[in-house]
């Protein structure tokens, strides 16, 4: 019985993330508010309440259920490979996909990153990651495996995993400026292998 509770109350939390990953596309996070999400999802804003303490906490909870989302589904795409190349390609290739098919997710993520405060009203975007966040550490580890079994030549894993995050990152604005999704990955793949080889 406990189970089905736990299970009934988690299904609750991802409807009440995703309606408030909804309204944060249409309207964004300065004007999002638990009734607009209540709204959309259908429910009291009394039940959200029940599921998260305040804004901040909903938000917060959608940030982390947002990045969980992204790096499932790269990592899938990624170790399903066995060569380091193979496991850039596909870390690349799946983190552009992934930023065509999520529109809504990519939307919310840097509404919140760039808009939400901690209590001391810093900016997200502005905090010292106290530990590297899930897609940041598979790149790193792609890289220096690539590195370690001589795929790869010399280079700074770290500013070789800014430059292709930014790339995909920029990839958003790209898109909707005609360039195709497969012109802009098979150019920045080949650009990237250059460069680490």
């Amino acid at each position: 019985m406990e189970d089905k509770q736990t299970f009934i109350a988690e299904a609750r939390r991802e409807q009440i993330i995703k309606a408030a990953i909804e309204v944060l596309k249409e309207i964004g996070y300065v004007s999002t508010s638990l009734a607009k999400i209540a709204k959309k999802a259908n429910i009291s804003t009394g039940l959200i309440s029940y599921h998260f303490s305040g804004k901040e906490d909903l938000m917060n909870n959608t940030l982390m259920y947002l990045v969980e989302q992204e790096w499932e589904f790269i990592n899938k795409c990624v170790i399903q490979k066995q060569t380091a190349t193979e496991k850039l390609t596909a870390f690349i290739e799946a983190s552009l996909a992934y930023q065509v098919t999520n529109k809504a997710n990519n939307i919310a993520l840097i509404e919140i990153v760039f808009n939400a405060r901690t209590p001391d009203h810093t900016p997200y975007y502005l905090l010292e990651d106290e530990e590297e966040d899930l897609k940041t550490s598979l790149l790193g580890e792609i890289l220096r495996q690539g590195q370690e079994s001589e795929e790869f030549g010399d280079f700074s894993p770290q500013v070789i995993s800014t430059i292709i995050q930014g790339a995909i990152s920029e990839s958003m604005l790209t898109f909707q400026n005609k360039l195709s999704v497969e012109e802009y990955k098979e150019t920045l793949i080949k650009i990237i292998l250059r460069i680490i080889n």
